[in-house]
């Protein structure tokens, strides 16, 4: 079974949103739907004193992006999230 790198950004409400909390959050519910995963968590600089949690994960192929997308959307301070990027895993 073929594994693929997902890259979620999620925007938060406001630039007032603690990016920490929210990360913790973010993860909790990723790991909640797939299981224990490895993950990467960058801040993106978005503009205007607003950043973006860019989180990387690798999940199995078979499994449907949007439940994830869905998941993370009904996490309080979260605006909207965005998969950027879908890559199968070489190895």
């Amino acid at each position: 079974m073929a594994k693929v790198v997902v890259t979620l950004r999620i925007m938060p409400e406001s630039p007032k949103v603690d990016l920490d909390n929210l990360e913790k959050k973010v993860l909790k519910k990723i790991k909640d739907i797939i299981g224990d995963t490895e993950t990467k968590v960058e801040i993106e600089a978005i503009g205007f004193g607003l950043n973006a949690l860019k989180v990387l994960f690798v999940m199995d192929e078979n499994k449907k992006v949007d439940v994830i997308e869905e998941g993370v959307k009904k996490i309080k301070d979260v605006q909207s999230v965005d998969v950027t990027d879908v890559r199968r895993a070489i190895g």
